[in-house]
């Protein structure tokens, strides 16, 4: 009956699992198509874009996965499951989740320094019409190889920096590069990925503290205020034209004699020319926008944006709390860089963390926020670089616009999300620390009186904590892989400061900004990506 149970439930598990894949990948489809260039779209950019973006969304939903099995594996009161009993079948199932870990983060590293670049690459040699096929691809490669050569150096010294140090200090200096062989064979490599997916989380760490601390203020402000109205803009877009028409024809009116116009009135005039074709475009995108369903119904929903608004400003705000009381709490009660600021449990009330505990009881309420709070930072991250755009330090390489987005900018934002998906394990974890660790497990603490039920254990439960025995335990594979090098864990912790910084200049900067055009993003002086009329017509 057991097995029969546990197939049951692995064909239930399996069934949902592809639910949850179809409806990322649907998501994906949708959000590149509504982003992507109708002039520049391409097969190729297009497919890697979805593809990249679904591979960042499975990776974010793992984390749930890992805290769920881990609980799955007990009941209620302290107890393992009949199929759990077995050592065996325990490190089975914990081994299975860490090499899914590893497979998605491999995933992640053929995309990000080949995948991505190459296709990149290869669209960017296709902008030259000479070019040939063989040509693009030659180029391609070459421009690639970069990439590669960065992986495998990572790779090298990921795998030669060993964990633990030899045993014999005295050893010479050929014992010891055996013992640095020995010791990569013996692990089958993963250090050498670990270090690499640590190296390529500091970069995600830059991204998270760039675009998705920003985006926990714009966003829920950007729902709050909501746009200006279409009327007043338009009528305020006609005073501007017709205040620009005005000055032109009092430039030109100087040359009506036949007497040329100065250097100064000749670049006034082309400024003023360039600011009414601005206009007259501003003015088309007003009526368009005026006669659309969409906006229309953006109206009409209104009061639930608002009420959506400030929900999402309030956990962002509970985030905030909760992550200043854990690096509080490190730096308070771990013992400091040396061991990356790593502590055992939670010595400070965690607000998030203790709101976690308490659901546990109500399956599977506790589940689902912590999939909602690893599905925010992923939408919030969206949010950010879509209202940022692309820099490159102060240099703005691309723009995020509905229907203009370039391919080269699509692929560079889906690569920017598989690297804030990386940092993310780590931000859960910095926000419930204990949650993230054991879930839901509970353990029996033995008592001296005898009980009649064999199923109680003879004891009471206890949420498992640092203090808890460490076989009636399971510590989740993300605590252990997130702690794998102690140095990138101290660069981490003084990154979860710098992100409640940002977050609190990008809060301060959201209240103070006026409502966003109805047209935000769609009308710019600068706009290089394609043509103005043909995306109006």
């Amino acid at each position: 009956m057991a097995v029969q149970s546990l197939v049951s439930e692995s064909v239930i598990g399996w069934s949902i699992f592809t639910i949850i894949l179809l409806v990322i990948l649907v998501f994906c489809w949708i959000y590149i198509r509504k982003f992507q260039s109708r002039q520049d779209s391409e097969v190729v950019s297009t497919v890697t874009a979805i593809c990249a973006l679904a591979i960042a969304l499975i990776t974010s939903a793992l984390l749930p996965v890992d805290i769920f099995l881990v609980s799955y594996m007990k009941y209620p009161n302290g107890t393992y499951k009949e199929w759990a009993t077995s050592n065996e079948t325990r490190e089975h199932i914990e081994s299975t989740v860490l090499y899914g870990y590893y497979t998605l983060y491999s995933i992640i590293l053929f995309c990000v320094f080949l995948w991505i670049p190459f296709v990149y690459f290869y669209y960017e040699e296709k902008d030259d019409d000479n070019t040939s096929k063989c040509s693009q691809v030659k180029n391609a490669l070459k421009y690639t190889v970069g990439f590669v050569i960065v992986c495998v150096v990572l790779l090298l010294i990921g795998a030669f920096i060993p964990i633990q140090a030899p045993s014999n200090q005295n050893s010479t200096q050929w014992e010891k590069v055996q013992y640095l062989f020995e010791e990569l064979g013996s692990s089958h490599g993963l250090p050498a990925l670990s270090f690499s997916i640590s190296s390529l989380t500091l970069i995600g760490m830059l991204a998270v503290i760039t675009y998705t601390a920003y985006g926990m203020s714009v966003l829920p402000l950007n729902m709050i205020k909501g746009t200006r109205s279409v009327a007043y803009e338009r009528l305020e877009n006609t005073e501007d034209i017709d205040d620009v028409e005005h000055q032109i024809e009092n430039l030109k009116s100087k040359c009506k004699d036949g007497r040329p116009l100065s250097s100064k009135d000749r670049r006034n005039l082309e400024e003023l020319e360039g600011k009414l074709q601005l206009l007259r475009r501003r003015g088309r995108h007003l009526d368009i926008a005026e006669r659309n369903c969409c906006s229309k119904l953006g109206r009409a929903l209104r009061p639930i944006k608002i009420v959506l608004g400030g929900f999402f400003i309030l956990v962002a705000l509970l985030f905030i709390v909760a992550l200043f009381i854990s690096n509080l709490d490190k730096a308070l009660h771990s013992a400091g860089i040396s061991s990356g600021f790593i502590i055992f449990g939670t010595n400070l009330t965690n607000p998030l963390n203790e709101l976690l505990l308490a659901l546990q009881p109500v399956f599977p309420l506790d589940y689902i926020l912590i999939t909602v709070i690893t599905m925010y930072f992923v939408l919030t991250s969206m949010a950010g670089i879509r209202n940022l755009g692309i820099w490159f330090f102060w240099i703005r390489l691309y723009k995020i616009r509905p229907k203009r987005t370039r391919p080269q900018a699509l692929l560079i934002l889906c690569m920017i999300l598989l690297l804030i998906v990386l940092h993310t394990s780590y931000m859960i974890y910095s926000l419930a620390p204990q949650y993230v660790m054991y879930g839901s497990q509970k353990y029996l603490v033995q008592s001296q009186v005898p009980s009649a039920s064999p199923v109680s254990g003879n004891g009471t439960t206890r949420i498992c904590d640092a203090d808890a025995p460490a076989d009636q335990c399971i510590v989740t594979r993300t605590y252990l892989f997130l702690h794998k090098f102690w140095f990138f864990s101290t660069i981490y912790y003084f990154g979860n400061w710098v992100f409640i910084g940002t977050f609190l200049i990008g809060l301060v900067v959201s209240c103070c900004r006026g409502k966003k055009s109805v047209i935000e993003g769609e009308v710019e002086a600068d706009d290089s990506d394609i043509s103005d009329d043909e995306y109006v017509h």
